[in-house]
């Protein structure tokens, strides 16, 4: 039984690759896609806490035509169900399937959904109605960070990734750890 927990409307912003799976570069396949050891319980947690999960996730890949939108959201309605399996409600994923330069034909744009800027959590608030002063984001890069900045919201946290050296924490596993203390 799923169960939500809303005192407030507020929301937990997730990137998705580097948080939710291994970031294997452009994962579009099932067989590809591996979650991140803790994201089920980091998400529960939060859940208890009062927050609804998105997922907001720039996919440069469709843009660049590695792969389909219908690839993307097929993969994305598997990742539901699994976080459905695990009792946890992902409320809506945003994507951007745009780049400014490496794009392919109607996806080459600067567009405003595009992390940093922050065109996906302002229109997930706007469709739910959410608390951008009490919500949050995790993100693996500096840009989902600056796009909660923009949006802003209460707290963003920097995981450790490939991608650069400032981080909050080393890992989900330790995020999780830190909140049960």
């Amino acid at each position: 039984m799923l169960v939500r927990y809303f005192m407030v409307n507020k929301a937990l912003f997730l990137d998705r690759d580097g948080i939710i799976n291994i970031d294997s570069a452009y994962v579009y396949q099932r067989e590809k896609f591996v979650f991140v050891e803790g994201i089920f319980d980091l998400c529960r947690y939060f859940i208890k806490q009062g927050y609804r999960l998105f997922i907001i996730t720039n996919q440069a890949g469709i843009g660049r035509g590695f792969y389909t939108e219908n690839d993307f959201e097929k993969l994305m309605t598997w990742v539901r169900v699994e976080f459905a399996r695990q009792q946890i409600i992902i409320e809506k994923s945003y994507y951007c399937p745009h780049h400014p330069t490496a794009g392919i034909g109607v996806y080459k744009t600067e567009c405003e959904c595009r992390k940093p800027k922050a065109g996906m959590i302002l229109k997930a608030a706007k469709e739910f109605n959410l608390d951008l002063s009490q919500s949050l984001l995790i993100g693996d890069k500096t840009g989902d960070i600056e796009a909660g900045k923009k949006a802003g919201l209460k707290k963003s946290y920097l995981i450790k990734s490939n991608y650069q050296d400032d981080y909050d924490f080393n890992s989900i596993k330790q995020m999780v750890q830190s909140l049960k203390t």
